[in-house]
């Protein structure tokens, strides 16, 4: 088998979005693949789905249930240990591909010899092959041979998982799996599998739609995903004293930390979360001081946040309280603002 597509399934029936995404699976110009779509306990009709498929198409498509909800890393754990192909790939149960993706990121594999293979994708709000809002994941600078500098390039900016296709051994050769329970797995461990590969190729070509809707992750905001967000973090750091990369790459992992576990959990908290805690802002600053001290002096840091992302910072590092309070009367005289333009 040349290729094994893991999707993780729950409750995407509505609205055609689960059937819309695997028809785009089962509609691939490759046809040495397998699609093990694995069912989270959902509640909905996706079970009922997945068996369809797996009866219309024996032997190419295989419907695996979960017993217990172990959210979308836990499915995709179940899905590896039955991975057969020669390469793996993932795709969430909402979005979709073009017919021909896969057989395109294979060819650029054989052609390159590389072992991992990425391209970009499109936002869109409608179920259409139309191009949407592109997104460039990579950049072709990150990608050929990869070496200290390229590595480093991709701890920062490595793009989504998703639109990746990985040699069997990268993921399955390492004891390292996706966290389970929580959201954002893919920021986990990311890095501990992109260090492992030796060569990427890079399509500058949107080949996966993401499906913007209201009930997807990133438009969905809760403490609980904000803690998620957090343990990712958490996680990312572990993997990296874990494997020992962390002291080689340690001001890259620094910014990353500092953006995935602190600065955009604080700001999706403050703009997001109703019931907002005094306790759960001055925990979250205090254990990114702990964790990286001098965050703010990190160079990528310096570059990479505006002004006035920064002056929040510093000022949720010195309180957490007076931060509360000028952001939420900032927040509101920015809204009174823009009701009053015509």
């Amino acid at each position: 088998m040349k290729l094994s597509v893991i999707v993780p399934v729950y409750n995407t029936a509505a609205d055609g979005k689960l059937e819309y995404c695997l028809n785009s699976l089962v509609g691939q110009t490759l046809q040495d693949m397998e699609i093990i779509a694995v069912d989270d306990c959902s509640t909905d009709q996706s079970w009922d789905i997945l068996l369809q498929f797996e009866k219309k198409y024996p032997g190419r498509f295989r419907a695996v249930h979960s017993e217990v909800n172990r959210k979308q890393g836990g499915a995709k754990n179940i899905g590896l240990t039955l991975a057969s192909g020669e390469w793996i790939g993932f795709i969430d149960s909402d979005d979709w591909i073009t017919p021909d993706m896969y057989e395109k990121m294979l060819a650029r594999a054989e052609e390159t010899g590389a072992d991992m293979v990425g391209c970009d994708y499109c936002l869109t709000q409608e179920h259409s092959m139309k191009t949407g809002q592109v997104v460039h994941n990579n950049s072709p600078e990150q990608a050929g041979s990869l070496d200290h500098d390229k590595y480093a390039s991709l701890i920062l900016d490595s793009g989504s998982l998703v639109v990746k296709i990985y040699r069997r051994d990268i993921i399955l050769g390492c004891e390292s799996r996706f966290p389970e329970g929580i959201f954002y797995e893919d920021n986990a461990l990311g890095n501990t599998w992109m260090l492992r590969a030796k060569h990427f190729a890079y399509m500058p070509e949107p080949m996966y739609y993401y499906y913007q809707h209201e009930a997807s992750t990133v438009h969905t905001i809760t403490r609980k995903r904000c803690e998620d967000r957090m343990e990712a973090g958490r996680i990312m750091i572990a993997e990296a004293k874990r494997y020992g990369y962390l002291e080689e790459y340690y001001k890259e992992l620094e910014c990353s930390f500092s953006v995935l576990f602190y600065v955009n959990t604080l700001f999706t908290y403050m703009f997001g979360v109703k019931k907002k805690e005094l306790s759960f802002v001055k925990a979250l600053g205090d254990e990114m001081r702990s964790t990286f001290p001098d965050f703010q002096e990190n160079p990528y840091y310096q570059k990479r946040f505006n002004e006035e992302e920064k002056k929040l910072v510093r000022m949720q590092q010195k309180s957490s309280l007076f931060f509360m309070i000028y952001f939420s009367l900032l927040w509101t005289y920015r809204n009174f603002r823009k009701k009053l333009k015509p």
